[in-house]
């Protein structure tokens, strides 16, 4: 199996010992994005622009494999408070059409840096 990392300078670096994005066998699966910015600062307060920003972390890495939001198969959205269910749907809206990728939203004690938003998604390259 041939497996190739993305990543872009424009998304958030990771803070860890792991790939961005990897694509594999037809696939790329993106880690968790969280509203950093390139140089690993976080960015906004509300839920609304960190979601913001982890989704525009998600395209910079789908850019970066030749793809779009369309190849988007699936998501998975972390939250630390459920009330912003509403506010981080909005932003999703966004960056989504129909029809929309599957997702599951699952609340968290805690995410990297204290931040209130983490969305990771796995694409279909080919």
């Amino acid at each position: 199996m041939i497996k190739k990392t993305l990543s872009s300078p424009a998304a958030a670096p990771a803070i860890g010992p792991y790939s961005p994005a990897l694509q594999a066998e037809g696939f790329v699966f993106f880690s968790g994005q969280v509203p950093f910015d390139a140089s690993g600062a976080v960015v906004g307060q509300t839920a609304t622009e960190q979601a913001r920003q982890a989704l525009t972390n998600l395209h910079h890495l789908l850019e970066a494999g030749a793809l779009t939001s369309h190849a988007v198969v699936k998501t998975t959205v972390f939250l630390t408070d459920m009330n912003d269910f509403a506010a981080v749907n909005a932003v999703y809206a966004e960056f989504f059409e129909k029809p929309y990728p599957a997702r599951s939203t699952v609340a968290v004690a805690g995410l990297p840096k204290g931040v209130k938003v983490e969305i990771e998604a796995i694409a279909m390259s080919e």
